[in-house]
């Protein structure tokens, strides 16, 4: 089974929020994730000016260790979190 981690997308039209989720590759945009990893609001930002984010680091290591691939955007996502 191939096994991606990804955005899955939320919100209301222009206010988008996304969940970061471990899905099968095969499934669509709003399909079933198998764990929930973390969010992402890209348009609410925190107090020193950064959007919230927030991924649950040993989760993400755990899946990468087993060989699910991340998106583009998860990647630098991680990326900036720090982890890898």
């Amino acid at each position: 089974m191939a096994v991606r981690i990804r955005l899955q997308r939320g919100g209301r039209k222009k206010a988008p929020f996304y969940r970061v989720g471990v899905f099968d590759a095969h499934t669509r945009r709003q399909g079933r994730m198998i764990e929930k990893l973390g969010f992402y609001h890209p348009l609410h930002t925190n107090e020193d000016g950064t959007t919230k984010f927030e991924i649950d680091e040993e989760r993400v290591k755990y899946w990468l260790s087993v060989g699910a691939q991340p998106s583009e955007t998860v990647r630098s996502l991680i990326k900036k979190a720090g982890i890898k």
